[in-house]
Formats: structure tokens, C-alpha cells, sequence
């Protein structure tokens, strides 16, 4: 999220991590610049006139560095031809403020989905099937009843599978770039969707490795 005006910077993110989103707010150009120098985001929701590196200028610099990252310009400047011009910046999307926060979300969504070697809206594995979409996952057709930050980390470790993921990577995509390396959220959660799914278990721990889904029926790697 790159916005100037902190307090809506700060509604926004906090909105969208209501939501199950991993957020990083820079409040300047220079600031997104370097975040994005250093981490590997889905979206970028954009303001146009921003501090440092305005933010046209940060626009043309994400496509032509990064094409698997979409942009959504959001902006108080709405005429057609703003509209126009910022599309033809290379953004995906453009939102004019005033907004409605539930559009917001479905169009960042919608532009995940879009992305470039995205996940599938649908994930199964070991018997578990997750609809991104319409949030809601189950297992062998027992509908789950997960918290946002639960549904965060099965959507994850589905995504990631076979491979493993560790707490420091299920922080950064689940959680954001201010979550605690030493906090023991990521266990709480892992032991409470443990829970949830029920048995046999499908999340397989390796000390020192991380958590990934695997399959009871299926032979022994």
C-alpha cells in the first residue's frame, strides 16, 4: 500500500489484513521504492501523487522491472482522462477516491488472480479443498470453520505444496513486514488448524525445515 495520507494508508491496511492480506505501507515514493527492492508482492496499490518518487514515475518502474507484480492505482484524480493516462502507465486496475472499501478488495483479489504464474483459485491436496474465492475450504467434504490468519496459512502451504515453508516465510505472507521473527504465532496457528482439519494429520513439521501438506494415504517420500 503506497499512500501519503498515513491515516487512510494505515484504515486500508488494517482493512485488508482484516482480510487475510499480508500488507506493507510506504507513505513516499522512495520508501515503496526500496520495499520493493527487497520483497516480492502480488499487488501494488498505488497513489499517483506522492512524495519522493511521484508515483507515476514508481508505476513505470515496477512494470519494467517486474511484470508478475499487478499495480491498482488509487487516486482522488478521477476524470476519464486520468483514468486513461494512469492505464496507460501500465497499471491493471485504477480506483478513484472516494471508494468503496469492499470493491477495493475484490478487485485486489481479482488481480492476484490475474497475476502471472498465480495460484489457481481452487487448491486441493491430501483430501482438502480451499476456494480462494469464495473462502471457504473443507476437508473430505466437511466444510472448515477457520479464522482469517487460519484460512491464510492453508492457502499457503496448499499453494507452496510439496514444498516446505518456514514460520520466518509463513510470516511474511500471512502476516506483514512488522510481525515479530521470535513470536510464536505461527505455532498457535499451525496447532489450532491442526486442530480444525482433524486426523490423520495433513501438516508435517520438520524441525529446523518448516511445515508442509502431505498426504496420509500416500507412501513415505
Amino acid at each position: 500500500m503506497v499512500e501519503d495520507a498515513r491515516p487512510l494508508a494505515e484504515v486500508i491496511a488494517e482493512g485488508l489484513r482484516d482480510q487475510g492480506m499480508a500488507v506493507d505501507v510506504a507513505y513516499d515514493g522512495l520508501d515503496a521504492a526500496a520495499k520493493l527492492d527487497v520483497n516480492a508482492y502480488d499487488v501494488v496499490v498505488l497513489d499517483r501523487d506522492l512524495p519522493g518518487i511521484h508515483g507515476d514515475t514508481l508505476c513505470q518502474m515496477i512494470i519494467e522491472r517486474d511484470g508478475r507484480v499487478m499495480v491498482l492505482i488509487l487516486t482522488a484524480a478521477d476524470s476519464p482522462g486520468d483514468r486513461v493516462s494512469g492505464l496507460a502507465l501500465g497499471a491493471d486496475d485504477y480506483l478513484a477516491k472516494p471508494f468503496h472499501f469492499p470493491e477495493l478488495v475484490l478487485r485486489i483479489r481479482a488481480l492476484g488472480r490475474r497475476r502471472p504464474a498465480a495460484r489457481s483459485r481452487t487448491l486441493r491436496k491430501a483430501g482438502v479443498e480451499l476456494d480462494s474465492l469464495g473462502r471457504t475450504a473443507a476437508r473430505d467434504g466437511r466444510q472448515l470453520e477457520l479464522s482469517v490468519k487460519e484460512f491464510a496459512v492453508l492457502e499457503a502451504l496448499l499453494s507452496a505444496s510439496p514444498a516446505f515453508l518456514s514460520a520466518e516465510d509463513l510470516l511474511e505472507q500471512v502476516w506483514d513486514e512488522h510481525a515479530d521473527p521470535f513470536t510464536n504465532t505461527v505455532t498457535v496457528t499451525i496447532s489450532r488448524l491442526r486442530r480444525k482439519l482433524g486426523d490423520p494429520p495433513v501438516i508435517a513439521t520438520t524441525p529446523g525445515v518448516g511445515y508442509r501438506i502431505v498426504d496420509p494415504a500416500a507412501p513415505p517420500d
